[in-house]
């Protein structure tokens, strides 16, 4: 999408009470990024931002995977970058369309390909939320749709996730019984907690006409829980959104996927970034890797043994851990401030990174599950800042 919004967007602005000024503004968040003008025009917040890796360092702290694609989207990498010359040089998104289809049993006019999820994340919000229209989640919860909603004006309602638990999901529709867009990250980030799909399923049936539901299932990979995906069937009140930065290994690699009707997703990309931002080297990895069934319950059991292993480990240390999660990080609380440990852990000579914390918990840091090695490096270091 360019700096300018098409008239259909511009209309349904216009509609929803905002001025030209302001429609102006809210083009400028969707051509850059709203992470990016955020960060321009308030400093503070970049520190919120996932951590940059830093060189040498073992890098937990962004929920990136440890490891890259299978070796079969390697391999479908190298093949399309040798037709890279050619915009479009084969059928590679409508092999992928396919490949999700067939993965997912759902029907191909429901998948829109994007790049990465951030950006149909901002412009799901852009679609949805107004002044008048307000953002409802859990508090912690993925930030971005919170800066998105703050840039469109729209309230916020932010309702306490409960320790060990998926998403209290009548507390959000009694937060705001009139809000625009609900947004449920299940596994969440950060606590990897799973929001039950009969819990999904309530608040869709229970909010108001309208309204959109938004399910982030960026780590259900991670998980063996059931996918959000099954209950859209013909309604138009439901999204359902995808990434394969995460157990796939393509952070770098940008491709993500949402899930609606058709008529939804028509209304999401007039908010959204140009189809032809998506490069044929995601197409072909994420069409190789969907699809490898037994590479990923192989991917997901190495995480859970190594995340078992350290929650295991800081336990028997006294540490406390949250419970409940089922994704590749989990929520450590130091009992003193979370950005003090996290600096003392990249001070020591294992060179830690660990993720940042939320306002609400001040005391708590969300560490990524890395490889067994990194996990070693982790705890090596935690008990070395403990000595100290």
């Amino acid at each position: 999408m360019t700096m300018m919004l098409e008239k259909e967007a511009t209309d349904d602005l216009i509609e929803r009470g905002y001025s030209r000024r302001q429609i102006g503004e809210i083009a400028a968040m969707l051509g850059a990024g709203v992470a990016a003008t955020t960060m321009l025009t308030n400093p503070a917040l970049a520190q919120q931002q996932a951590a940059r890796g830093i060189k040498g360092a073992v890098r937990i702290g962004s929920n990136e995977c440890w490891t890259g694609p299978f070796p079969s989207g390697v391999q479908a990498i190298q093949a399309a970058a040798s037709v890279g010359n050619w915009y479009d040089p084969d059928t590679y998104r409508a092999d992928l369309t396919k490949t999700v289809s067939d993965v997912e049993g759902i029907p191909e006019t429901h998948i829109q390909l994007w790049p990465g999820s951030g950006g149909p994340l901002v412009s799901i919000v852009a679609a949805y939320c107004s002044p008048t229209k307000g953002l409802v989640t859990a508090d912690p919860t993925f930030e971005s749709a919170w800066r998105s909603a703050d840039f469109m004006k729209a309230p916020i309602a932010k309702v306490p996730q409960p320790i060990g638990k998926g998403h209290d999901v009548k507390g959000m529709l009694a937060a705001n019984p009139n809000a625009g867009l609900y947004y449920i990250c299940t596994p969440n980030n950060p606590t990897g907690t799973i929001t039950p799909i009969e819990d999904i399923k309530w608040l869709l049936d229970n909010k108001p006409a309208g309204s959109m539901l938004l399910v982030d299932e960026a780590y259900l990979h991670f998980s063996e829980a059931p996918s959000a995906a099954s209950l859209i069937g013909a309604r138009k009140d439901i999204i359902v959104m995808r990434t394969c930065s995460k157990l796939f290994g393509m952070a770098g690699i940008r491709l993500g996927l949402t899930f609606a009707d058709p008529e939804v997703q028509k209304q999401i990309m007039l908010f959204g970034p140009s189809a032809g931002g998506l490069s044929i080297t995601a197409m072909a990895c994420g069409n190789a890797v969907f699809k490898e069934a037994a590479l990923i319950k192989a991917r997901r059991a190495e995480m859970v043994a190594a995340r078992d292993e350290t929650i295991a480990w800081l336990t028997k240390k006294g540490i406390e851990v949250q419970p409940g999660s089922q994704a590749n990080m989990f929520m450590v609380n130091w009992k003193k401030p979370a950005k003090d440990m996290q600096a003392a852990l990249l001070a020591t000579p294992e060179k830690v990174q660990i993720g940042r914390s939320w306002a609400i918990w001040p005391n708590i840091s969300r560490v990524t599950v890395g490889s067994a090695e990194d996990m070693k490096k982790f705890c090596a270091a935690v008990d070395r800042v403990y000595k100290a």
